[in-house]
């Protein structure tokens, strides 16, 4: 009896190991095709982002074909370059946070989602902390390279510290001036403030948690931009803040 209790649990840890290689096996196939798909989209949409190379590092100006991206995605918003990472990229804003976690461009499934902002922001020159995110994901894109501004290397480098926004109101310039690793939360990513003595103890508190100082000044009449992706699979989260200089 004992021989044919051992034998079963033989045969169900073997069936357990073969639907685990299968399933990972899965899952990692599932994962090449969704990052070379994603790609294949990343290099058409941007084909829409036209920069125009007259003009000075910074004062660079971008010209953005928003009628075209929206006739693809009508939830396209905007337009982020990151210097210095693999950050460039059309931006989308779903109905809630939870749509482009695994859905592209193209709305179609994938496991690498796309770069979204918060649902809550409304890109009508009201918002006092827009918010974006993206995956990290393992090959660098999407937000797979944010963690590069938190490095010695890339904080030493000041033309890696003005980020570019582009939204159909116009091009906006952003000043780096807070990066570091927390663990998941709500309060980093708040969009609604009762009123200005509130947003000024949020700027002055995720300001303080700063991997580096920026030296840059930041008060209630500012504006800010947030960048968040995940830093590990423990629940930590890489987190830009900058803020609106032109």
């Amino acid at each position: 009896m004992k021989d044919k209790i051992i034998k079963i649990l033989v045969i169900l840890f073997m069936i357990l190991c073969i639907f685990g290689i299968v399933y990972y096996s899965y899952k990692v196939i599932t994962w090449k095709h969704d990052l070379k798909e994603n790609k294949i989209i990343h290099e058409e949409i941007n084909k829409f982002v036209i920069k125009e190379e007259d003009k000075t590092e910074e004062d660079k100006k971008y010209k953005i074909d928003f009628k075209s991206l929206k006739e693809k995605n009508s939830d396209t918003i905007a337009y982020l370059k990151v210097n210095n990472t693999k950050i460039n990229h059309i931006v989308v804003k779903g109905k809630d946070n939870s749509y482009y976690l695994h859905h592209n461009f193209n709305k179609e499934w994938s496991s690498a989602g796309w770069v979204f902002a918060d649902f809550h922001n409304k890109f009508d020159g009201t918002d006092k902390n827009i918010v974006i995110y993206g995956h990290s994901m393992l090959n660098g894109s999407m937000f797979g390279t944010l963690r590069n501004v938190l490095k010695k290397e890339w904080y030493e480098n000041k033309n890696n510290h003005l980020i570019t926004l582009v939204t159909e109101n116009g091009e906006y310039t952003y000043q780096v001036f807070s990066t570091y690793v927390i663990m998941a939360e709500d309060y980093y990513i708040n969009t609604n403030f009762k009123n200005s003595s509130e947003f000024k103890k949020f700027v002055n508190t995720i300001k303080s948690r700063s991997k580096n100082n920026f030296n840059v000044s930041v008060n209630e009449n500012d504006e800010i931009l947030t960048l968040s992706s995940c830093y590990d699979n423990n629940g930590k989260r890489v987190v830009l803040h900058a803020k609106k200089v032109k």
